[in-house]
C-alpha cells in the first residue's frame, strides 16, 4: 500500500471560520504519496549488460548462421534484438532527480505517487514522469491601484515567498499552479486592501500603515486559505510598496501634516502647563514675592506666550513699579 500521508507544514496553521473573512476552497480529490522507485545504479547496470548481451547474442547467432549452424544462430538472431530492446524499454524507466525537485508519476493517467529522492531513481519506463520544482520561490505583484476601507485610492504592492508543499495538488488540483498562485496572491492583496483604511481615523482601528504587522498576518492567512488548494505552502507575505494615489496625494499629505503640528501643539501646551505651574509652585515656596490673582494671571499670560509661541517674544520692559 503506498503511502498517503500528506507533507503538511508545522507552521501552516489556517485561522478558524470566523475569525478570519477566508475563502472556502474545496476539498483536494487527490493528495501526494511516495511513489515506489529503486536505485537507478542498479538498474542502469542490468540495462546495459542486457543491452550488451543482446547485441553479442545478434552477432553470434549471424556468425553461426554463416558458418552452416543455422539451427543455433536463427534462436540467437531472434532473442539477441528482443533482448536489446527489452534492456533498452527498461533503461527508459531511469530518471534524474536534481535536489529541491520532484517527479509525479502517471501510469496510464492515473496518479503513481512522486518521487523525492534525489539521484538516479528508475520506475516503471511505462509511466510518465512530470517535474515539478519544490524550490523556495518568491511572486511579486504589480503595483495595485485599490480603493481603502474609507473609498481614498491607494496603492500598494506586495512579495509573497512559497514553495510546492504536495505535488499532486499541484498537477492535478488546479490547471496552472503558477498562475493559480499569482491570481490568488492579487485577490487576497486587494481584498486585504479594501478592508481596512490606509489610515484610521480611530486610534484603537487597524489601518494599513498603522499596523503593518497584523495585516501582514491577515494576508497571510488569506493567502494560505487561497492557495492550500494547489498544495502550495505561503512562507512569508510582506507589503512593498504602499502608498496614496498620486491625485489625492497631496491633500493627503496637508492632512498629515495638519495632524502632526496639533499633535505637536498639544504636547507643547501641556509641557508649558506643566512648567508655568511648576514656576508658580517654586515662587510661592520661596516666597520670592507675593501675587494677587490679577498679577498671577498676567504671569500665566507671559510665560505660555513665551513657551508656546513658535517665534522669539519681543519683551516689553517695565522701568516703573510692579504695578505701573
Amino acid at each position: 500500500m503506498p503511502d498517503t500521508t500528506r507533507h503538511v507544514p508545522a507552521t501552516a496553521n489556517p485561522a478558524p471560520a470566523g475569525e478570519a473573512d477566508v475563502p472556502a476552497m474545496p476539498e483536494p480529490r487527490v493528495r501526494e504519496f511516495a511513489a515506489h522507485s529503486v536505485s537507478g545504479g542498479l538498474a542502469l547496470l542490468c540495462g546495459l549488460l542486457g543491452l550488451f548481451a543482446g547485441i553479442a547474442a545478434l552477432i553470434a547467432g549471424i556468425a553461426l548462421a554463416n558458418h552452416g549452424s543455422a539451427a543455433a544462430g536463427v534462436p540467437l538472431i531472434i532473442i539477441g534484438p528482443l533482448l536489446a530492446v527489452a534492456a533498452f524499454l527498461a533503461m527508459c524507466g531511469l530518471n534524474m532527480v536534481a535536489p529541491g525537485e520532484a517527479r509525479v508519476v502517471q501510469l496510464f493517467g492515473r496518479y503513481r505517487g512522486t518521487i523525492r529522492t534525489d539521484g538516479l531513481r528508475w520506475v516503471n519506463p511505462f509511466t510518465s514522469r512530470e517535474k515539478i520544482s519544490t524550490r523556495v520561490r518568491n511572486h511579486e505583484t504589480a503595483v495595485l491601484k485599490v480603493n481603502d476601507a474609507y473609498g481614498n485610492p491607494i496603492e500598494l504592492a506586495a512579495v509573497v515567498v512559497w514553495r510546492v508543499e504536495d505535488t499532486a495538488q499541484a498537477m492535478f488540483e488546479v490547471d496552472d499552479f503558477l498562475e493559480f498562485v499569482s491570481t490568488q496572491t492579487e485577490a487576497a492583496v486587494r481584498h486585504i486592501a479594501i478592508e481596512y483604511p490606509y489610515d484610521a481615523h480611530d486610534e484603537n482601528g487597524l489601518s494599513l500603515r498603522g499596523n503593518a504587522e497584523e495585516i501582514t498576518e491577515k494576508l497571510a492567512v488569506e493567502l494560505h486559505a487561497r492557495v492550500e488548494a494547489a498544495g502550495v505552502h505561503i512562507i512569508e507575505s510582506r507589503f512593498t510598496h504602499l502608498a496614496y494615489a498620486p491625485e489625492i496625494a497631496s491633500a493627503m499629505l496637508q492632512r498629515q501634516q495638519a495632524g502632526a503640528v496639533v499633535a505637536a501643539r498639544q504636547q507643547i501646551v501641556e509641557g508649558a502647563v506643566g512648567m508655568v505651574e511648576d514656576a508658580l509652585d517654586r515662587i510661592a515656596a520661596r516666597n520670592i514675592v507675593e501675587l494677587d490673582a490679577e498679577r498671577k494671571a498676567a504671569m500665566v499670560s507671559n510665560l505660555m506666550v513665551v513657551l508656546c509661541g513658535d517665534r522669539s517674544p519681543q519683551p516689553v520692559l517695565n522701568t516703573g513699579s510692579l504695578y505701573q
